[in-house]
């Protein structure tokens, strides 16, 4: 064994208890840190020959490059829908690398079955009915990916072709309606040879993101012998709109469709008392998409996909490596996912869900929402900002209050906010006017990140010095 190494695993407590402090020293400060920055490109350097051991690398990467890691799991990281990590979640992802299990499939470790059971303590969680099978992918990209894969295949056997096996021999008999789809529906549909330009924009209700459901059914049946694929939203990016999923659900009473249903971070809604008559109808779904690494508040790399059609799944990803066992005789998850070696993703949200239950994460949920309506408030009586839309959940769509204003300007102003290091938002066009969207998802936001939100909004935008 390499001396450096046998060094290493000679001396790992210590290493880990070197790592522990580290991030000890992080947790202690997180609230405070700037939850944005910009970073110039380092240089790449040559990699060494001879190595420097594990602690000489822990202590370059504390003096080096720890300072300059953005502060994203903080309280005010608005800029994606990125919840940061729960303590619980936390624990669990440090197990994840400690065990480094393949958690694809067999009886030969408790991995693969504690996944199982998560997507069961999912369903619940979601309101799903039993009949949902379901697996944990890398994010809400990948999950979109999976469900349009079964839809692509469903389609083919419409008209009695095995796209799986013959591959797509007319991509002109794919088409999917949407209203708002997210951009990575539309990079999933390019990556299935589906391409682009499958996707038909269904016409949106006035002043929203939710699909007309009238002009949702005059595409429908514009083509009677067209069989669709329909991507609704329970929660769009910009605003957190949703679709009238039960009235879309019913439309397949009369017409012949794949419904899937993006609900990469809207599905939360199912916890709330208050927001879960927006999720009514999700069961009509074929496919659904939620991310773990949104609002549940588990690290990055956590998504799940759910579908009726498990059998139109495999047929997808079934893998034919001899030696990877039958999947008749054993649930593998390398037959129903892109990946055969996959992380074991799911242990974090297992620990997150048995430490917080269901009511830890509707009081994330509305917590959430609460300030997200807190801020709007301040926005609505500012003489600065203004808002482009309602809000509706956890997502503020607002803007500057400014005549002719333009996306340079716009982008100006957030790096001038960046630099403040006090909040983070990123930019969004929201029907065609520069926004700034605020995703509020972190389970330690409070009030008092609200009063130093709008606080510094306040004193950048009265600086001008951007």
């Amino acid at each position: 064994m390499n001396s450096i190494l046998h060094n290493d695993r000679q001396h790992l407590s210590a290493l880990l208890d070197s790592t522990l402090q580290l991030a000890k020293d992080y947790f202690k400060k997180q609230k405070d840190l700037a939850p944005g920055r910009y970073i110039e490109n380092i240089p790449l350097g040559t990699l060494p020959e001879k190595g420097i051991g594990a602690a000489k690398v822990l202590d370059l990467f504390q003096t080096e490059y720890a300072d300059k890691i953005t502060n994203s799991a903080g309280p005010r990281y608005f800029g994606f829908v990125t919840g940061g990590s729960t303590p619980a979640a936390v624990v669990g992802d440090w197990l994840v690398s400690t065990y480094d299990q393949n958690a694809c499939g067999s009886n030969d470790s408790i991995a693969p079955q504690l996944e199982r059971q998560t997507i069961h303590f999912m369903k619940q969680l979601f309101g799903l009915e039993e009949a949902y099978f379901g697996s944990f992918v890398t994010g809400a990209t990948v999950s979109n990916f999976v469900s349009l894969a079964m839809a692509r295949q469903w389609v083919g056997e419409q008209y009695g072709k095995d796209f799986s096996n013959e591959g797509i021999t007319d991509a002109s008999l794919i088409k999917v309606l949407s209203g708002t789809a997210h951009s990575c529906v539309i990079k999933s549909l390019a990556m299935l040879g589906i391409g682009r330009h499958a996707l038909i924009k269904v016409e949106v209700l006035p002043e929203r993101e939710a699909v007309d459901l009238t002009a949702l059914e005059n595409a429908l049946k514009l083509n009677p012998d067209q069989h669709y694929i329909v991507v609704a939203n329970a929660g769009t990016v910009n605003t957190v709109d949703f679709d009238d999923l039960e009235a879309i659900g019913k439309l397949k009473e009369k017409y012949h469709f794949w419904l899937h249903v993006d609900a990469a971070f809207g599905g939360f809604a199912a916890l709330s008392d208050h927001y879960k008559q927006l999720m009514k109808g999700i069961n009509y779904a074929d496919s659904i998409t939620i991310d773990a690494h949104k609002w549940l508040n588990v690290p990055y790399d956590a998504a799940m996909q759910f579908t009726r059609h498990k059998n139109l799944q495999l047929k997808v990803f079934q893998n034919s490596a001899a030696y990877l066992g039958d999947p008749n005789q054993s649930p593998d998850f390398f037959h129903y996912t892109p990946e055969n070696s996959r992380r074991w993703r799911a242990l974090p949200a297992w620990f997150a869900l048995m430490a917080y239950g269901k009511e830890g994460h509707r009081d994330i949920v509305e917590r959430n929402c609460n300030m997200a309506t807190l801020l709007g408030q301040w926005i609505t009586a500012s003489s600065d900002f203004k808002l482009l839309a309602p809000v509706r959940m956890n997502v503020v769509c607002f803007t500057l209050k400014e005549d002719n204003l333009t996306f340079a300007r716009l982008q100006q102003f957030l790096a001038a906010v960046r630099d403040h290091r006090k909040v983070f938002f990123t930019p969004t066009v929201y029907k065609g006017t520069p926004g700034i969207r605020a995703a509020l998802s972190n389970w330690q936001t409070t009030e008092e990140d609200i009063r130093i939100t709008t606080q510094a909004l306040t004193e950048v935008y009265q600086q001008k010095e951007y």
